[in-house]
């Protein structure tokens, strides 16, 4: 990924989708595409699905909770793909 957001979102009323649908609708106005990956703490994930309106959530313990990194994967080199 060599554009990310990081986008805050503590609400307790509001499940993972709905956030991660409103971070995706900002990042899509700020940057002009749609994210197609969303990392999070794993903390946030319960039972939620592990996509979410065309958005890969991945579990990770490198971002805080309450926080979503939003952005596109790009795809490997050839030389790394293997």
């Amino acid at each position: 990924m060599k554009t990310g957001m990081l986008w805050f979102d503590n609400d307790p009323k509001t499940d993972l989708p709905t956030k991660i649908s409103r971070a995706a609708a900002y990042y899509e106005k700020k940057y002009g595409q749609m994210p197609d990956v969303c990392f999070v703490h794993p903390t946030m994930v319960g039972g939620a699905p592990l996509k979410s309106l065309g958005i890969e959530v991945r579990p990770t313990r490198q971002v805080l909770p309450h926080h979503l990194w939003l952005g596109v994967m790009e795809p490997l080199p050839a030389s790394l793909a293997g």
